[in-house]
């Protein structure tokens, strides 16, 4: 086997949050969270995969969410609270990087937060590249998602191994030919990369 390219769940694996951001509202901040559901399950499906703009959609909701500030402050208050980078996970994915092996985030995130990844976060310096969903105009877990990632490396599928902390479909796109591992914890995915001899 001849592994060529690393791709690295953002959410879950580099980045952990011990709470949704909606639920973070909801507590900290006192928004009902029935007044957040319509727009977590609606417009920002499509700022997900590049269909709508999030601080335009937003616009529309934070006078019902009587939140007391501006669209960005919210958005600074959101992803703020979610940069919990896991230091073990980077370190493993510059060690693979010297090794000439390509290491890339694959993300269901809107553009906002992807950029505050990538530029506030650092890890546009770390990884080769950031595949967000609203660029590839498709979302995990749907094959075109993972299959524009293969066509964009100019590798084969058996190059090329996926890590999700999310295991819903999986075994669907693994029928279909993908190398796809859940991601569970630090250790396990430490002895995986060594049974893949990449490490």
């Amino acid at each position: 086997m001849n592994i060529k390219a690393v791709i690295f769940d953002a959410d879950g694996m580099v980045i952990h949050n011990t709470i949704w951001f909606s639920k973070r509202l909801a507590k900290e901040y006192g928004i009902k969270e029935e007044l957040l559901a319509p727009f977590f399950q609606n417009e920002f499906q499509d700022c997900l995969v590049g269909k709508a703009d999030l601080k335009e959609e937003l616009k529309k909701y934070v006078k019902e969410w009587q939140w007391q500030g501006t669209v960005d402050d919210l958005l600074a208050a959101w992803f703020k609270s979610e940069d919990n980078p896991d230091e073990r996970v980077l370190e493993v994915a510059r060690e693979l990087r010297a090794k000439g092996i390509n290491c890339s985030l694959a993300t269901n995130n809107e553009k906002y937060r992807t950029n505050h990844i990538a530029e506030q976060m650092g890890l546009g310096k770390i990884f080769n590249k950031i595949y967000s969903s609203p660029v590839i105009g498709y979302k995990k877990p749907q094959v075109e998602f993972y299959q524009y990632i293969i066509d964009d490396l100019g590798l084969s599928k058996d190059e090329v191994v996926f890590w999700d902390d999310e295991a819903k479909e999986m075994e669907e796109l693994k029928k279909q030919g993908f190398m796809i591992e859940k991601y569970a914890d630090f250790e396990s995915f430490q002895n995986k990369l060594k049974l893949l001899a990449l490490i």
